[in-house]
């Protein structure tokens, strides 16, 4: 805990600090105050972050931690600790460690022995979530699919009996074929929430039918640009099979042909066979 009037620890620690995704009035007091106190701060893009830092007027060292050296700037960071040094960590926008570098340091830093402190602030997968308006319980976190179109199918295909919402993260170059590759595995009736460059000047949240959503993309370039969260709304509900139905079926189906998945699933859970087999024919695309 922080003593005095210090936001710092009386231990040395790592800080995992959330800065803006493009407003700067969304830092927090904490934040700048951690920023400014500690001795030294991992940044993932160290210009990128030198730029915050002057407009805060903080003057606190940079160093790099990115997915390219991120075991070596955790060594780095844990000799800084043990000397007895603050060090914070920062990505390019948002809470680090969630789909960005961070979360093998973090991991590293807990290890050797000292403590992690979360300065919360802003999340652009809770922004989106916030103002999408699904009302389910909870939500699957995704972040990034794979890059390529097959590796993204198998992986949105694997999602598809998922109940609560899924949160994906998209950047600009493969939005189109993200939400292309997602109306062609998912159901149509599904809805999903656009959500590009929160926070900043031309922020755009929208929701729309899956199946509309790459026509909405195509009518204007504009809408193509910047960074993408997509909220897409969970399995919808079956007439005849339940949550757990659904569940034991997908992962059945992923292992075995249609009848002996839609068999085992009616001994496993007692749903009816018949809608068993019909929506295995659905997951399959038969």
């Amino acid at each position: 805990m922080a003593h005095g009037s210090s936001p710092l620890s009386s231990t040395p620690s790592l800080y995992v600090v959330a800065t803006p995704l493009g407003n700067l009035q969304d830092i927090s007091a904490r934040a700048q105050a951690v920023l400014a106190g500690v001795e030294v701060i991992a940044a993932e893009d160290t210009r990128h972050s030198q730029r915050l830092l002057d407009a805060l007027g903080i003057n606190t060292r940079l160093v790099a931690l990115h997915e390219h050296n991120e075991q070596a700037a955790a060594g780095q960071v844990i000799r800084m600790l043990q000397a007895g040094q603050h060090v914070a960590l920062i990505s390019d926008a948002g809470t680090p460690a969630i789909s960005d570098p961070g979360a093998r340091a973090v991991a590293r830093v807990r290890e050797a022995g000292f403590p992690v402190v979360p300065i919360p602030g802003p999340c652009a997968a809770i922004a989106a979530l916030s103002a999408a308006g699904f009302v389910d319980n909870g939500f699957h976190f995704v972040g990034f699919l794979p890059p390529k179109s097959a590796a993204r199918r198998a992986d949105i295909d694997a999602l598809r009996a998922v109940a609560v919402p899924l949160v994906f993260y998209e950047s600009p170059h493969r939005i189109a074929e993200c939400v292309a590759d997602l109306a062609a595995v998912l159901e149509a009736e599904r809805e999903i929430v656009i959500a590009r460059e929160l926070t900043k000047l031309f922020e755009q949240i929208v929701r729309v039918p899956l199946g509309d959503a790459a026509a909405w993309l195509a009518e204007d370039p504009n809408r193509v640009r910047g960074e993408f969260v997509l909220v897409v709304s969970g399995a919808p509900v079956r007439e005849g099979l339940d949550l757990q139905a659904e569940r034991v079926l997908a992962l059945l189906i992923a292992e075995l042909p249609v009848k002996t998945a839609a068999r085992l699933a009616a001994d496993i859970t007692g749903a009816p066979k018949n809608a068993l087999y019909a929506r295995a024919l659905e997951l399959r695309g038969d």
